[in-house]
């Protein structure tokens, strides 16, 4: 097998866009879950950004000159993250999946990354396998939740969209919540637009980047996430992310009329702080 691997450019986010949407809906399609991308233009979407954005280290698996699969390392936050990687429905089972993580692997501790995070959904063994096979440890059960718009307040919460100006405090939050922030994704999504913060008693008690299935948010308490939660036009992509260790919060989801789409497993490679309050985390 005459496989390179080398650095991803934004040329390549076509090609790979493609590839990657292929590959997610082959593997989902043959378990009866729902893609997690909709159509190809997403993707090819998604990877573009991540192709173009100098904080997204990328890599390219070519099989004898064609592109066969990639794969991302996030490295806006000082907690890294893996994904997506993707590999030719046609060309799989012939390790390249295994060699584009080994190779990203490689970069986190050639970097010094203290830590690396990776969703992956549970019903795919074989990447949850190979993921443990590399030295990643499973930490959280997660359900993929989606639905019509909740569109309900908390009392004594409010909810608004955030401002540069609410990094500092986001980040301490997160810092409280997982021993570190990431500020790097919540910076992006300010920018965006797409960020909110949720208040009580009149400081911020909680934020989102998105709730969505790329996006996270952190909270002192659950009352902050079902606020940001309830504060949500939609859900974007297959649906948000929710721990279900966290009982309360996944059984008001559910009595707010979500459903569980499919399951999946919160992964870290090195460094690993449990939690101290409630959290969302992204499919990153």
């Amino acid at each position: 097998m005459n496989l390179t691997l080398r650095p991803g450019t934004p040329a390549d986010a076509k090609t790979c866009g493609e590839i990657c949407f292929e590959a997610f809906t082959a593997i989902a399609k043959h378990h009866n879950f729902p893609p997690n991308l909709p159509n190809p233009d997403i993707a090819i979407e998604l990877l573009s950004k991540q192709f173009s954005h100098p904080n997204y280290y990328s890599v390219v698996a070519e099989l004898d000159g064609r592109v066969a699969g990639s794969n991302f390392l996030d490295e806006r936050s000082a907690i890294v993250s893996v994904g997506p990687v993707s590999v030719d429905p046609s060309e799989q089972n012939r390790s390249i999946g295994r060699q584009l993580m080994q190779h990203v692997v490689d970069r986190i501790i050639e970097q010094r990354f203290p830590g690396a995070r990776l969703v992956t959904e549970a019903y795919h063994g074989r990447s949850f396998s190979l993921y443990a096979k590399l030295g990643f440890g499973a930490r959280e059960p997660l359900a993929v939740m989606q639905g019509p718009p909740i569109t309900k307040e908390i009392a004594g919460f409010s909810v608004r969209r955030a401002t540069q100006d609410d990094l500092d405090a986001c980040n301490q939050l997160s810092r409280k919540v997982h021993g570190h922030d990431r500020g790097g994704e919540l910076l992006d999504a300010i920018r965006e637009g797409i960020a909110t913060v949720v208040e009580h008693d009149s400081r911020i008690s909680g934020y989102a980047t998105l709730i969505a299935f790329f996006g996270h948010a952190v909270g002192e308490t659950n009352e902050d996430l079902k606020a940001l939660i309830g504060s949500a036009a939609e859900f974007l992509g297959p649906g948000f992310i929710l721990p279900i260790r966290n009982a309360d919060l996944f059984r008001w989801c559910l009595t707010q009329g979500l459903r569980v789409v499919f399951l999946s497993v919160l992964m870290s490679y090195g460094l690993y702080n449990k939690p101290e309050s409630a959290f969302l985390p992204s499919v990153q």
